[in-house]
Order: structure tokens, then C-alpha cells, then sequence
């Protein structure tokens, strides 16, 4: 089985709104064409960390559990992450390359919220909502279009356990 992108989110500068896109373009070794970090203007742009923040993702699913456990709705435009998915768990990516629409990306670490996060939104309790569920950061390894509605699957032979969560979203 294969998950999708539910909502595509960039945001031109650090700091500013995400907005909504239909569609964006992924570019490998710089990121999502349009947001902060393509540009090299995103809050962590000039972090001492050498981690890939070329695409992020977080699940829908998981922020339907942060409001239902913690009662903290945290929109798709609030999330800070540039892709919403559905249907399959993110945790399960890192170190495995995945197709999302027509790009390839590789999981590289797991996106842990941060105290921005809780400052930007001013809803406290967000952050501890989100450990170990926060997303993933991915790099992207080949060019391609985005959309709205694409599908996410592993490319070739994954870790089992990465195929098994796939296999059971």
C-alpha cells in the first residue's frame, strides 16, 4: 500500500506564514523551489548541524492524535513542515529512499519539534505533543514535480520494517 500527500506547504522566508501550494517543484540538493530554506533564509539555514532540510513531512494521522490525546489542533499550515501525508508512517523512513509524486528522497533523521515551534504557535504543550512524531526530514536525491493528491512509495527493497509499516498503513 502506498500513502499520499494530503497538503503542500512553503514559506518564502523565515518566520512568515506557510502557504498553500497546489503543486511545487523538488530539487535535489536544494530543496522545495519557493521555500525559505531553497533559499537558504529558513530559521535553521545557517545551523553548525550539517542535516539535510531540503523536505520535511509530517503525518495527518499524527496531528489528529496530538488534538484528540493533548487537545492541541495544529493545522496544516501551522506544522512548519512542507508536506502532510497519509497513510503511511514517516518514522519508518529514515535511511530508505521513497518516491513522493515524481521525486526520490531518502529519510535522513527524524524531525523533532523545537521550542520555535511552540513559541511560533503560543500553544504550550505542542512540542512534548510532537516528540518522537514530528516528521521527517528527507534529502531529495532526483528532481521532480509534487502535487496534491501523489502517492509515496518506497523505491526498491527496503528495511523490513519500513516495508511492513508501508504494507500495514
Amino acid at each position: 500500500m502506498t500513502g499520499r500527500i494530503e497538503a503542500i506547504h512553503v514559506a518564502p522566508d523565515s518566520g512568515e506564514p506557510m502557504e498553500a501550494r497546489d503543486r511545487v517543484e523538488a530539487v535535489s540538493g536544494r530543496g522545495v523551489r519557493g521555500d525559505r530554506y531553497f533559499l537558504d533564509r529558513g530559521t535553521y539555514s545557517q545551523s553548525a548541524r550539517d542535516v539535510s532540510r531540503e523536505l520535511s513531512l509530517i503525518e495527518r494521522e499524527t496531528l489528529e492524535a496530538v488534538e484528540r490525546d493533548y487537545g492541541i489542533s495544529v493545522g496544516a499550515n501551522e506544522h512548519r513542515r512542507n508536506l502532510t501525508t497519509a497513510g503511511i508512517g514517516l518514522n519508518r523512513l529514515v535511511g530508505v529512499r521513497f518516491r513522493v509524486g515524481e521525486a526520490v528522497c531518502e529519510g535522513v533523521e527524524l524531525c523533532e519539534p523545537c521550542s520555535y515551534l511552540e513559541r511560533h504557535l503560543e500553544r504550550e504543550g505542542v512540542r512534548d505533543a510532537l516528540v518522537h512524531r514530528g516528521g521527517l526530514r528527507a534529502r531529495i536525491v532526483s528532481d521532480g514535480t509534487i502535487e496534491t493528491g501523489a502517492s509515496i512509495s518506497i523505491e526498491g527493497d527496503a528495511p523490513d520494517a519500513a516495508r511492513a509499516r508501508l504494507d500495514d498503513a
